[in-house]
């Protein structure tokens, strides 16, 4: 057994600087050294490493666990719903259908500042809330790519919408886990939310057009804006307060998605933007409703498999005793599970981790985007079987870099975790005292960042922010829902996301221009979040 060691230095600012030169490593070598994200995560990796066996005393045995089980987790379920969601974007190009696709969108409209609303924003935020892990940014990417994006653009702009949906993704379950860690019903914790971050999803579509057009395309779009900012707002506001975070995102997201389309039916920008001014923007061809809607089948058959994965009764069947139960596999990693202890304040009492690796073959994600895959193929006329695996050895072949990328990362934030790495720096901010409702939401950002995902920042830190709450006097509930809050603006740069987004667009090896061209916005809104929760709390909200 060890136990992890917070503060070995004695000092725990000097502790958390430690513990944060790995992080502080990773954002520099990207930024300012320009370097690969597959070299930057390894030398990342190496440097955590070091720190935790030499400094923070982990024994070396158990560094190398966390190391290979975090690898493992790129791999599955990270790295396979990735292959899956890129395998069928490639088999709706392939049989012909994203033409159409293309067409349908343009035939709405050729503006680009409309196709990011409809694609970057409500359909991201769709997939978001039914999938979640990647799968948004996977497709949505892509698709504005395919539409006349400039790939890294199309990127960055699908990373920045997800700032208006992260924190209910995969139905809810972010917010789910961090009520559990605060012992709140998971409404509670909604309602919270709903004080912070509606003004967020309402500026995001602006900001989307302001990136493309400037202050000119907010003004000529104006209306449009209004419509889908308004709708999915007051919409996923509403869910949030009254239903709960399971269906925030989907509900506002396709109820956007419709009022824009069906608003554009009757009015337009007066000019048309396009980023390459240049570019053949003619009349494009009319399908019937027929084509159309088999053309959208493989997304639309995405999203009944992934409800299906949803559904309750469906999760069931692999629980103890239910009757799917052997095709998951919970494989202990040796010398880590139960073998490291965290301890208050980060436990609310000492406790062991477990490190269990899933194999769940029928239960994944990745596996209701596979059948989803065969479906398509199966029902497409002009592709058979064997192109369409052909179709799944290209993809594996393209994402081979983005892939090891991934694990490489997920290996250093299980490190980081085990190793109490990321324990250390919280504690540091939790000494701010008072003002640490400035700096909750910075806690949850760092969090996303290390862990690329806002479930793993509310399990990581969602006790620390109760205790420093009842401590300091300030609501559980606000810091729970501010460190949600601003681990969703780590989204937009943690290295997961950015090696998902590049490798969706074919841009492997850029992942350092994209994280320059995305990581100011992600500061901006924090500080925005940060400001409002500060705020909150000194009216005893």
């Amino acid at each position: 057994m060890w136990i992890q060691d917070y503060n070995p230095f004695g000092n725990t600012y000097v502790s958390a600087l430690i513990a944060a030169l790995p992080v502080i490593f990773f954002l520099l070598a990207l930024t300012l050294f320009k370097m690969k994200g597959m070299i930057a995560s390894l030398l990342t990796l190496i440097i955590s490493l070091f720190i935790s066996v030499a400094l923070f005393q982990m024994p070396f045995t158990k560094a190398i666990a966390a190391v290979v089980h975090g690898i493992a987790n790129g791999l599955w379920p990270i790295g396979y719903i990735i292959i899956m969601a890129v395998w069928l974007y490639k088999i709706a190009v392939k049989t012909g259908k994203f033409d159409v696709i293309r067409s349908s969108i343009a035939n709405i409209s050729r503006d680009q500042r409309l196709q990011v609303l409809l694609i970057g924003f409500s359909f991201n935020a769709f997939l978001e809330g039914a999938a979640g892990f990647g799968v948004p940014i996977a497709i949505s990417a892509a698709l504005l790519a395919q539409l006349g994006f400039h790939p890294l653009k199309a990127a960055m702009l699908c990373l920045i919408a997800n700032a208006a949906s992260g924190a209910f993704g995969a139905i809810g379950i972010p917010v789910i886990v961090g009520a559990q860690m605060g012992n709140l019903e998971a409404l509670e914790l909604s309602r919270t939310l709903a004080l912070i971050l509606p003004f967020i999803s309402f500026i995001v579509p602006f900001l989307l057009v302001f990136i493309l057009d400037k202050w000119k395309g907010v003004k000529e779009t104006f209306p449009a804006l209004l419509v889908v900012s308004g709708v999915y707002t007051v919409l996923q506001t509403v869910t949030m307060m009254f239903v709960g975070p399971e269906l925030a995102n989907i509900l506002s997201a396709l109820a956007s998605m419709a009022a824009l389309a069906v608003f554009l039916k009757t009015w337009e920008p007066k000019t048309i933007y396009r980023e390459n001014a240049e570019e053949d923007i003619g009349i494009q061809e009319n399908h019937s409703l027929k084509e159309v809607v088999s053309a959208w089948s493989p997304f639309y058959i995405l999203t009944g498999m992934i409800a299906i994965w949803s559904l309750p009764a469906f999760k069931d069947l692999f629980t103890e005793g239910g009757i799917l139960q052997k095709t998951t596999m919970l494989l202990p990693i040796p010398g880590l599970d139960g073998q490291v202890v965290k301890v208050p304040p980060i436990a609310g009492a000492e406790a062991p981790l477990a490190a269990i690796f899933k194999l769940d073959f029928i239960s994944a994600t990745g596996t209701a985007i596979l059948i989803a895959c065969l479906i398509t193929v199966v029902l497409s006329r002009n592709m058979n079987v064997k192109q369409g695996f052909k179709g799944l050895g290209d993809t594996l072949k393209e994402l081979k870099v983005p892939i090891i990328t991934i694990c490489l990362i997920m290996g250093f934030a299980n490190l980081a975790n085990y190793a109490g790495l990321s324990s250390s720096i919280g504690l540091a901010l939790a000494k701010t005292g008072d003002m640490f409702p400035l700096l909750s939401p910075v806690l949850g950002w760092i969090g996303v960042f290390i862990t690329g995902s806002v479930v793993s920042s509310n399990a990581l830190f969602g006790n620390l922010q109760v205790v420093t709450g009842v401590q300091i006097g300030t609501s559980s509930s606000l810091l729970l829902a501010a460190n949600t809050s601003g681990g969703v603006m780590a989204k937009l740069i943690s290295p997961q996301s950015i090696a998902i987004a590049t490798a969706s667009v074919n841009e492997t090896g850029q992942e350092s221009t994209l994280l320059r061209m995305t990581i100011k916005y992600s500061l901006l809104l924090l500080v925005i979040i940060a400001a409002w929760t500060y705020l909150l709390s000194l009216f005893g909200i």
